[in-house]
């Protein structure tokens, strides 16, 4: 391989241990024969990037060496043919969980230690760069998992890391798993633009997906029609996305907002008489929502 990869680039290197430096002027990948080699970065472009990273996996001096784990979920993720072979499958359920921090907060060798230590098991970490990546859970039975919710709290009190995840949905097979992976890529590079959240599931990214969809100009007709004279008004904004955030719940919405239930109540009466909505009802609700999406 390496062989034919020099026919389409000059520059390929074997880096050998203690004779060569990992250069920055390189991009370096390994194989998986364990061999790392490196592509100067002026002979690379992104499309080039992309494709090498389809057979061979990124590698940087400050990346774990992948696993055996690792390496066989990229093959049946990146690789059609042995995705047929069938070589290897996961013995149980499985869901791929994004995460991203900003960069150079914490070296991946040490995140990759404290994300085994918190599940007290290896593991497998698929990296898309040095500062984000998919984690690969598989569902055990009679086994007390710890919430994603719970992870931030302990990086951000141990680590000082400021974390986001991206919970994908359990797989019970790996049919049509690199439409799966790369569709969760795209929606998880693209949900928290829209949220605060830094847990979001797959669940909760449906209705960023669909709106997502939607031509520009689509969505700025839908949010001025819906929201009408109060799409800049922001303490109504703020009050109708505190009132979906407590699932409709008058009471809970009230105590967030400091608000008497009563004056609450009159603030959605005064929304209804203005725009003939009521996010007091679960589809008016719904659409109220959509339409603060497509605001966005």
């Amino acid at each position: 391989m390496i062989n034919q990869l020099r026919k389409i680039y000059s520059s390929v290197k074997v880096y050998k241990d203690g004779s060569d430096d990992l250069s920055i002027d390189y991009k370096w990948f390994t194989t998986d024969k364990n061999e790392i080699i490196g592509i100067r970065n002026d002979e690379l472009t992104s499309k080039d990037i992309s494709l090498l990273t389809t057979f061979l996996s990124p590698y940087n001096v400050q990346f774990p060496t992948p696993t055996e784990a690792e390496k066989n979920w990229r093959k049946i993720i990146f690789s059609a043919e042995l995705m047929e072979e069938k070589d290897w499958k996961p013995s149980n359920s499985f869901r791929f969980v994004y995460f991203s921090f900003n960069k150079n907060q914490i070296e991946p060798v040490l995140f990759k230690d404290a994300i085994e230590a918190l599940f007290d098991k290896q593991v497998p970490i698929l990296w898309e760069s040095e500062h984000e990546g998919f984690i690969i859970e598989q569902q055990m039975q009679e086994e007390e998992s710890i919430s994603y919710e719970q992870i931030i709290d302990i990086l951000m009190s141990d680590l000082y890391v400021k974390i986001n995840f991206f919970v994908g949905p359990y797989k019970k097979d790996i049919a049509d798993i690199t439409l799966h992976y790369n569709s969760l890529t795209n929606v998880a590079k693209r949900v928290f633009l829209y949220t605060n959240k830094s847990v979001v599931t797959y669940v909760e990214a449906i209705p960023f997906i669909l709106t997502k969809q939607t031509e520009a100009e689509l969505r700025l007709d839908i949010s001025k029609t819906i929201l009408q004279e109060y799409i800049h008004d922001a303490e109504t904004i703020k009050m109708i996305e505190t009132f979906l955030k407590c699932n409709l719940n008058l009471s809970e919405t009230a105590k967030v907002l400091h608000l008497h239930r009563n004056s609450l109540q009159y603030r959605l009466e005064r929304f209804f008489d203005k725009t003939g909505i009521d996010i007091r009802q679960f589809h008016d609700a719904m659409t109220v929502s959509l339409a603060l999406i497509a605001r966005k």
